[in-house]
C-alpha cells in the first residue's frame, strides 16, 4: 500500500478516536474555589452559591481565620465568576467584624431589581454555641442583612434586623446556610424567602422556620416555624400549586433521613412535617433547588444534594419529577469525604454545586462542580 493510500485511513482513524474520546469524556467539571490554609484562613466552610440576573456566579464562604470551629474570628468572603464557573476572580470580603463571628451566608437574588441580598448571622467570637444555647454567653446570635446592586462587586454595610425576625425566647439562630428563593408564581410572587432555624430558651429544642420580605429586601418579617422539633439547617424550594417545601436537617437518630414540611401560604404556616425515607443523611446540611417547571414538552425537575451515606462522605445529587414526592434518580458526584453544599441553576440551564470535600477530610476545599442535567438523569456509562 502506498503512503497516499495510508494517509486517508490514518486521518479517519484519528477522527474516530477523537469522537470516541469526546463521547466518553467526563461531563462534570470541578474546580477548587476555596482551599483551606490559603489567603490567611485556617479553614473555609459553609458554601453558598447563586447566579445573578447578569449571569455571574457568586460563591460565598466562611473564612475561619484561626481554626476550623464554628466560633472565633470568622469573616464572610466571596469569589465571583463571569464565565459560569470556569475561572474565579480573587476573593473579596463581604463582612469582617474583627475577631467576631460573621457567617451563615444565605443569599437570594431579586429577579425584578437584580439586587443580591445576603442574610447572615453574628455573634461574639468568644461566645461558643453551647454557651449561647445555655444563655450563658456575653451576647447572643444576631441577624443582619447586606446587599449588592452591582453584581456582587461591592456590598452595603450590614444592617441588623434581629428584632424583626427573632423572638425574645430564642437563643441560637441561623440563616440557611445555603441560599434563599424568590417566589415565582401565585399570590406571593416576588416574595424573598430565607430558610432559618432557632433554639428555644426554655426547652432547648431545635426548630426550622422562614423569614421573608415583600418589599424587595427593604424590610424583613418572621414567618412560621415547623410544628415539631428535632430539625434545624434547611433550604426551601417552590412547588406547583402555590406551595413551598422546606427540606431540613434531622436530629432524630433513629431515622437517619431528611425531614420536610410544606406551606401553602408563602411560609407563614408549615404543615405535614415528616421524614423522607429516600433521602438518607448523616445529620448534615443539604441543598434543594428547582431546575425546571412542568410545562408543555418539559417536565418538573427538583434537585437535591448531600453526603448520602452514613457519614460525611460521597456527595450525591438526586432528582425528583413529581414535586419531591419521590426521588428516583441518584448519582454519586464525589466519593471523597464531603459535607455542606449549595445548588444553583446556571444561565445555560446546567447545574452548579458548591460543596465541601477533600482527600483527607471533608473540610479541605470548597469545590465547584458544573454538569448538565443529562449527566444526572442518563444511565451511568
Amino acid at each position: 500500500m502506498h503512503v497516499r493510500e495510508i494517509v486517508p485511513w490514518v486521518f479517519l482513524l484519528a477522527l474516530a478516536l477523537a469522537a470516541r474520546a469526546a463521547d466518553t469524556a467526563d461531563p462534570v467539571s470541578r474546580t477548587n474555589v476555596f482551599r483551606s490554609g490559603a489567603q490567611g484562613a485556617h479553614t473555609y466552610r459553609i458554601p453558598a452559591l447563586v447566579a445573578t440576573t447578569r449571569g455571574t456566579l457568586l460563591a460565598f464562604a466562611e473564612a475561619r481565620k484561626t481554626g476550623s470551629g464554628d466560633a472565633g474570628d470568622i469573616d464572610l468572603v466571596l469569589r465571583r465568576s463571569t464565565d459560569q464557573g470556569r475561572t474565579w476572580l480573587p476573593p473579596q470580603t463581604v463582612w469582617d467584624d474583627g475577631s467576631n463571628t460573621c457567617g451563615n451566608p444565605c443569599p437570594v437574588v431579586d429577579r425584578d431589581s437584580g439586587t443580591i441580598w445576603m442574610l447572615m448571622t453574628w455573634n461574639r467570637g468568644t461566645d461558643a454555641e453551647s454557651r449561647i444555647i445555655a444563655g450563658q454567653s456575653q451576647d447572643t446570635r444576631r441577624v443582619f442583612v447586606a446587599n449588592s446592586i452591582d453584581d456582587g462587586l461591592s456590598w452595603s454595610k450590614p444592617r441588623e434586623i434581629t428584632s424583626d425576625v427573632k423572638r425574645a425566647d430564642w437563643t441560637w439562630y441561623a440563616t440557611g446556610p445555603g441560599a434563599g428563593i424568590q417566589i415565582e408564581r401565585g399570590p406571593h410572587r416576588g416574595r424573598l424567602v430565607i430558610p432559618c432555624d432557632h433554639i428555644e430558651a426554655a426547652t432547648r429544642r431545635y426548630y426550622s422556620h422562614a423569614i421573608h420580605s415583600d418589599d424587595h429586601g427593604l424590610t424583613w418579617k418572621l414567618g412560621g416555624s415547623t410544628p415539631r422539633d428535632g430539625v434545624n439547617e434547611c433550604e426551601v424550594v417552590e412547588l406547583t400549586g402555590d406551595r413551598l417545601l422546606l427540606n431540613m436537617r434531622n436530629y432524630h437518630k433513629s431515622q437517619r433521613v431528611r425531614q420536610q414540611a410544606v406551606s401553602g401560604d408563602g411560609g407563614m404556616v408549615w404543615t405535614d412535617q415528616r421524614h423522607v425515607p429516600e433521602l438518607s443523611d448523616p445529620i448534615c446540611q443539604a441543598s434543594i433547588r428547582r431546575h425546571s417547571w412542568p410545562e408543555p414538552g418539559r417536565r418538573s425537575v427538583l434537585l437535591f444534594a448531600n453526603p448520602a451515606g452514613g457519614k460525611r462522605e460521597g456527595i450525591t445529587v438526586r432528582a425528583s419529577f413529581d414535586e419531591g414526592r419521590t426521588w428516583p434518580v441518584s448519582r454519586l458526584l464525589d466519593p471523597r469525604p464531603g459535607a455542606y453544599s449549595c445548588l444553583a441553576i446556571l444561565p445555560d440551564a446546567t447545574i452548579g454545586l458548591l460543596y465541601e470535600a477533600g482527600d483527607k477530610g471533608p473540610y479541605e476545599n470548597l469545590v465547584f462542580a458544573r454538569f448538565p442535567l443529562g449527566w444526572l438523569t442518563a444511565d451511568p456509562p
